[in-house]
């Protein structure tokens, strides 16, 4: 798949996290050695921290899929957009993965 991206440490030159000048969030930046640069917001970055945490340390849980979601109703300080999790089942998130993987 012409799409997919494989990020591995080697890839990376450096990764910039802080929260800038003028706004209220940390951003990363990480710069590719190809010359490519990923700007991610933190409620992005939480999120897939979130998913990782759960997934990493949970005594039973081996995959999530997270799904963006807007929301209409939320609590203050949230982003409107969320991701969220699915009810799709580990087993078929861990097929998906290794569909993606495989290519």
């Amino acid at each position: 798949m012409e799409n997919i991206f494989i990020i591995r440490n080697r890839d990376v030159k450096r990764v910039l996290m802080g929260v800038p000048k003028g706004h209220k969030h940390h951003r990363c930046v990480i710069e590719l050695k190809d010359g490519k640069i990923l700007i991610f917001h933190e409620a992005t970055i939480a999120n897939i921290v979130r998913a990782y945490i759960t997934t990493k340390t949970h005594p039973q849980k081996r995959a999530v899929e997270l799904f963006c979601k807007e929301l209409k109703d939320k609590k203050p300080g949230f982003a409107t957009y969320q991701l969220l999790e699915t009810e799709k089942s580990e087993n078929e998130i861990l097929e998906e993965l290794e569909k993606i993987l495989v290519n």
